[in-house]
């Protein structure tokens, strides 16, 4: 079965509640192409600007009419999220749509991919403001990078 190779942009403080497992569903106001069993891979953003893990998809909720469920999405991700409900509702005051992608198998990187070295193995490479897919070459490199398969059987 093939997997997506999911590359996603995150803050510091909540990249790091991922990889130490306290955070168990990541947020998004955009639709991805993920499923179940896809590997996500944390980009953790300024000023740290590096791949320090990644993670398996458990699942996915997509709320489709927010602004009408946005009760209901915050009661099955407030003890999940590591995120204040007023930072929730900031977050997607304007969203039309909110995504909750369910974590598990969390894996974080002995060796964490430098941004730098990230650059200058792949050619024209530029971190995602949200997200992007990863072709299998470019996973290749990045296991190359961080020294450990980014595959979870």
């Amino acid at each position: 079965m093939y997997k997506n190779f999911l590359l996603i942009s995150i803050k510091p403080e909540y990249a790091q509640k991922i990889l130490d497992g306290e955070k168990t569903v990541e947020l998004r106001k955009t639709r991805t192409r993920l499923k179940t069993g896809d590997i996500v891979l944390v980009y953790v953003s300024s000023p740290q600007q590096v791949i320090a893990g990644f993670f398996e998809v458990e699942s996915i909720e997509i709320f489709e009419n927010l602004p009408k469920d946005k009760k209901d999405f915050w009661e099955m991700i407030k003890n999940k999220a590591q995120i204040k409900q007023k930072d929730f509702n900031n977050y997607y005051k304007t969203a039309s749509i909110g995504v909750a992608i369910f974590i598990k198998k969390v894996h974080k990187f002995d060796s964490s991919a430098e941004l730098i070295k990230v650059k200058q193995k792949i050619k024209n490479f530029t971190p995602p403001q949200s997200y992007r897919y990863l072709k299998p070459k470019e996973v290749e490199i990045l296991e190359s990078i961080v020294k450990e398969k980014i595959l979870i059987k």
